[in-house]
């Protein structure tokens, strides 16, 4: 089980970058968690669009959703050189279905998730947690049945995030703001809730994601260590999160 950070800036991308996207591998099977702002470009860094064999989003906000429209036409314009017939499923919440609609293309399919129920995608299994956010959004926590990798998106701090993300692997957490800073009115957490969620709910390593456009983002570091003792890493492109058996 493995995971690589394709994205991870808030709000839009800075210079050569993108915003939120993250790479889940096992066994040969690809799925990417959610498809922000330069997403599309940045992949291709790592493997080519027409090797993935799935997609999963949080949420329909674009900078977690504005590279389907790339990647759709990525897929319509491989298959038109190739004279092939790749699909690649787009799994979303019908929450917002007019959104969800747009996941469905000439060469990629809308499917939808329940979140009360879960998902079977390849070899892992995704659970789902509504978080406060203006819209609506859900966390992700994956298990390949041995590892688990908890990842928040989009959220103010809550309560219920601390049994969600009991003792998993790996938390990435997003932190737009930094210490004693509110973030519930956008619906996103500062660096030491992320600390407290961590610390409260044990797991064994911390990322920070969906990184500010402002300040010192190695204070985000600091700040949160100031409650979580494990390790953790800002997260920049290409960082890899692989699991030890």
């Amino acid at each position: 089980m493995k995971i690589t950070v394709i994205g991870y800036w808030g709000a839009y991308p800075e210079a050569n970058g993108a915003t939120s996207s993250y790479l889940l591998e096992k066994d040969g099977f690809t799925c990417l968690i959610d498809c922000g702002s330069g997403t599309l470009s940045r992949l291709q860094n790592v493997l080519k669009p027409t090797e993935l064999d799935a997609v999963i989003l949080s949420h329909y906000h674009h900078d977690h959703f504005a590279d389907v429209g790339p990647l759709q036409y990525a897929f319509l314009i491989y298959n038109k050189l190739h004279h092939t017939n790749e699909r690649l499923a787009i799994y979303g919440h019908q929450d917002d279905l007019n959104s969800f609609q747009k996941l469905t293309h000439q060469y990629t399919d809308g499917q939808a998730y329940d979140p009360h129920i879960g998902l079977d995608l390849g070899p892992f299994h995704f659970q789902f947690l509504k978080t406060k956010h203006p819209v609506p959004c859900y966390a992700m926590r994956i298990t390949d049945g041995d590892h688990t990798i908890v990842y928040t998106a989009d959220t103010s701090y809550f309560e219920e995030l601390v049994p969600f993300a009991n003792r998993a692997d790996l938390l990435i957490a997003e932190s737009s703001f930094y210490k004693g800073m509110n973030g519930k009115k956008a619906g996103h957490m500062n660096s030491s809730e992320c600390g407290q969620l961590a610390r409260d709910a044990g797991v064994k390593e911390l990322w920070l994601s969906h990184l500010p456009h402002f300040g010192d983002l190695q204070d985000l570091k600091r700040e949160a260590a100031e409650f979580f003792p494990g390790s953790i890493q800002l997260a920049e492109e290409k960082l890899e999160w692989i699991a030890r058996k």
